[in-house]
């Protein structure tokens, strides 16, 4: 009797970033997110450069993948709209609500999603949930209003903290600090997204819902399964 071994987590990844070649349009500009999924994607979309104008990138490390591999790059203000953006997430629920940011780069994910017609997330099935918040909610702030969104987050019941890197404050691309938040359970995720953004020294939330996913293309042991919303 024969077994076959599961796919890892990796495998998986490398699976979902070459089927999002099939969303890509040739001759226009894709816009590429950020994480160690979409690096399986970019590294897919290099096999293709010459069939495409080039990139919008999410991330000082996607820009540096890009430009290595040779794939032009167009910043987000050059360009008026594109057809699609590829992007992992660190949870996406049934109606292709997300939560992002665990690399750091929501804000400028969130602008990118919002130049693009469809957004295409890709990610393993570990990351389809029932609802959103088991995740440590991300959320970009200027440093001098972290401790009064903390104090905002615990009246929701949330515990904030300041994401740190090598004992210090982390700094986003933006030069800005970023809170995880645990013990939320986000119900409405439309309407947190509104509220939190609407708090002073917020930058964005890492609730993507007004930016929601149109697709998912999700890594199972079966293979790439395709959620459309």
């Amino acid at each position: 009797m024969t077994t076959t071994n599961p796919l890892s987590q990796d495998q998986l990844k490398t699976l979902v970033g070459q089927a999002a070649l099939e969303y890509v349009v040739p001759g226009e500009i894709v816009g590429v997110g950020t994480g160690s999924t979409v690096n399986k994607f970019i590294d897919a979309l290099a096999t293709m450069k010459d069939r495409i104008r080039g990139a919008v990138s999410s991330s000082v490390a996607s820009t540096q993948r890009l430009q290595a591999l040779g794939i032009p790059l167009f910043d987000a203000n050059e360009v008026d709209a594109l057809a699609v953006y590829i992007d992992g997430a660190d949870e996406i629920d049934g109606k292709g609500y997300m939560v992002k940011g665990g690399g750091a780069a929501l804000t400028r994910e969130k602008i990118v999603a919002a130049l693009a017609k469809q957004f295409v997330c890709i990610a393993d099935d570990s990351k389809l949930v029932e609802s959103l918040g088991n995740f440590p909610l991300p959320v970009e702030v200027i440093p001098m209003a972290a401790g009064q969104i903390q104090r905002r987050f615990a009246d929701m019941g949330g515990a904030a903290t300041l994401r740190q890197k090598d004992g210090q404050p982390l700094v986003t691309d933006n030069g800005q600090h970023i809170l995880d938040v645990r013990g939320l359970s986000i119900t409405d995720p439309l309407a947190f997204e509104s509220t939190v953004n609407q708090w002073p020294g917020v930058v964005t939330v890492g609730v993507f819902a007004h930016q929601k996913a149109h697709v998912c293309l999700l890594g199972t042991a079966q293979g790439v399964r395709t959620l459309s919303f």
